[in-house]
């Protein structure tokens, strides 16, 4: 029995022991910033999200975690059942609309911030002040994991990953003694702050669901003992969700006031004094996270997040200096203006005579014949993958349907395989800008022409066009369904 077969058989026997009927279906669903791996259960009357994890002391965080706030009445999911070991447990179904995915027609800017987002904004920040505030009540900060507080080692352990998985990795010059002293004096002025309040430690907008009209937190097994700061910082500061100053500034503002009413003593100076410090340490982290998990691990929807999350590191870093010196840091700030990992002329790509051509086809039928002034162009073997097409949950869906996307992201690490793809397309593209050539062909095969091809044509367009704003025309030669932008 493979580890995947066991996970499942688990996961049914946890879910017929809550509802008492076995499931129908178990989909899995994409990774996002852990090692964790989640599965969608279902049945006619019932759905639940199962999760398996090794790492037992954080499963037994999140457990203890969510118990005590379901006892407080805060918004989080309800647990329906673990295995003896803690590696497997069965949570409420939340759905799938996360903050992130709310407001993306603004992320894209195919609109402006409306009232409705901002409205969810609002209630995510009465939610998180009842969750750092009820929440720590009562609770016993022995069960956090890996530490009980945010604390100088918890601090110290933020900077040198973005030392050691960004800087490095992207070969940024830096004074190693001046830096460690920035990072020092840094931390020693944040421990001043205090720290008797909740922290969810990855308060961002993937990390809220909207459901029934409430907003829930998960992914809070790394929260501990902190500061009220970190957690405002790490959802106004997410780099993709690429909120404005003045949101922002608003945002601070509704915060402060509702906290003051709920803290007699509350002092929002104060509170201002420390908080750009906590947003610069947050940037730090969001860049070491994005190096590993995006350019050692290969993963493309960290990549995209490194030039904003850049942006927001220089702006910040700038406007702490002004009250508080951190030279090293701001050098750093400066020098990764140039890395190549920053936003490209997005203007000269949209202005271009280049055309990119993407296809999907199946090699049942043949390469298809591309229509470009040289013949040129990449093909791409998409039999590689995982075929989902095989299980019968897939056999009618194709690489449009979100299911069959999942499916390849967890089972068939397909980001990391695009990844290699963006990275020679890319050359491509920059090349083709640079020489004004008319079009770029790109093809992507498989059995059928149904799931994967199409799914990997999808997802380069969607690279191209967050990346250069370039025009493309995609034809899924088997789906008969012409996209054009």
């Amino acid at each position: 029995m493979t580890e995947q077969t066991l996970i499942e058989k688990q996961l049914a026997e946890l879910f017929i022991n809550w509802c008492g009927k076995a499931p129908n279906i178990i989909l899995p669903i994409p990774p996002s910033a852990s090692y964790r791996r989640y599965f969608r259960l279902a049945n006619d009357s019932h759905t639940a999200i199962g999760a398996y994890n090794s790492d037992l002391l954080e499963n037994k965080a999140f457990l203890e975690l969510s118990a005590h706030f379901r006892k407080k009445s805060l918004p989080v999911p309800e647990i329906y059942g673990a295995s003896k070991d803690l590696s497997i447990y069965l949570q409420q179904d939340l759905g799938d609309l996360t903050l992130f995915d709310f407001i993306y027609p603004y992320r894209n800017r195919n609109s402006a911030f409306t009232p409705e987002m901002k409205q969810a904004y609002l209630d995510t920040l009465d939610a998180l002040i009842d969750l750092q505030i009820k929440g720590f009540k009562d609770l016993d900060f022995s069960v956090c994991y890996p530490s009980e507080a945010f604390d100088k080692q918890s601090m110290m352990w933020d900077c040198n990953y973005f030392k050691y998985n960004f800087l490095k990795f992207l070969q940024i010059d830096f004074d190693q003694h001046a830096l460690e002293e920035d990072f020092n004096n840094l931390t020693e002025f944040l421990l001043q702050a205090g720290n008797q309040f909740f922290m969810h430690r990855d308060c961002q907008a993937r990390n809220i669901m909207l459901f029934n009209n409430r907003v829930y937190f998960i992914d809070y097994q790394g929260g501990r003992k902190g500061p009220l700061q970190y957690d405002l910082a790490s959802l106004l500061y997410q780099a993709r969700s690429n909120l404005t100053e003045d949101l922002r500034e608003e945002l601070l503002h509704y915060y402060l006031g509702k906290v003051s009413k709920i803290l007699p003593d509350f002092d929002p100076t104060l509170f201002r004094h420390y908080y750009d410090g906590f947003v610069l340490l947050r940037c730090m982290q969001l860049l070491g996270a994005y190096g590993f998990r995006g350019l050692y691990e290969r993963k493309q929807h960290f990549i995209n997040s490194i030039p904003l999350a850049a942006a927001n590191f220089k702006e910040i870093a700038n406007r702490l200096n002004q009250n508080f010196s951190i030279p090293s840091i701001l050098a750093v700030a400066e020098s990764i203006t140039g890395s190549k990992w920053l936003p490209v002329d997005k203007k000269k790509a949209e202005n271009a005579s280049l055309k990119v051509m993407i296809y999907s086809f199946s090699y049942r039928k043949g390469i298809p014949k591309f229509e470009s002034e040289h013949g040129g162009g990449f093909v791409f073997d998409c039999r590689a993958l995982q075929n989902p097409g095989r299980l019968e949950a897939y056999k009618y869906l194709n690489g449009l349907d979100k299911p069959v996307a999942d499916f390849l992201k967890a089972q068939s690490q397909a980001e990391e395989w695009l990844s290699y793809i963006f990275e020679l397309t890319d050359r491509s593209v920059e090349e083709y800008l640079e020489r004004d050539f008319n079009t770029l062909t790109v093809a992507f095969g498989c059995t059928g022409g149904q799931h994967r091809s199409v799914f990997c044509a999808e997802e380069l367009a969607n690279h191209l066009s967050y990346k250069y704003g370039i025009k493309f025309e995609i034809i899924h030669s088997e789906q008969k369904n012409w996209l054009k932008n």
